[in-house]
């Protein structure tokens, strides 16, 4: 038997459960009041013929405050988004930029180049692309006419 529940109003507890979520989660309430906003880049993963390519939205990072990794084939990306310090000229009225460290990882196949990943990083986008080993490569293989 399936039991809705109908909510016309929200109670208090319901209140302090969306404050709680709010909090861990970032992001601002609809009133605009402001939360601790935890950033996450978000991220695309292709699977190209020769290589898996990864980009990350990276706006506002330095190249040098990002770090790539690749361990036992698990890519790492880490790295900080700085915030930008207040002038005393300037009265903020509103935040909701996020900032802070990051870390994304990903498990890599077995079958790549690790000795080629390469990585580039161009109007806020980090793209990595991982090459694929020879193994790895799909192969098209010949039909015989008998």
């Amino acid at each position: 038997m399936l039991v809705r529940v109908h909510r016309n109003a929200l109670s208090p507890f319901d209140t302090f459960d969306s404050l709680f979520d709010r909090f861990f989660t970032g992001g601002t309430q609809d009133d605009g009041s402001l939360f601790p906003t935890l950033w996450t880049p978000s991220v695309d993963v292709t699977e190209q013929e020769n290589a898996f390519v990864v980009k990350a939205e990276l706006a506002g990072v330095k190249k040098d405050d990002v770090k790539i990794t690749v361990h036992e084939n698990i890519l790492t990306i880490r790295g900080e988004k700085k915030q930008e310090k207040e002038t005393k000229e300037t009265n903020t009225h509103r935040v909701e930029r996020a900032f802070g460290s990051f870390q994304r990882s990903f498990n890599l196949p077995g079958l790549i180049k690790s000795n080629e990943i390469e990585a580039t990083f161009a109007d806020g986008v980090l793209t990595v692309s991982i090459p694929k080993a020879e193994e790895a490569k799909p192969k098209q293989i010949e039909v015989k006419v008998k």
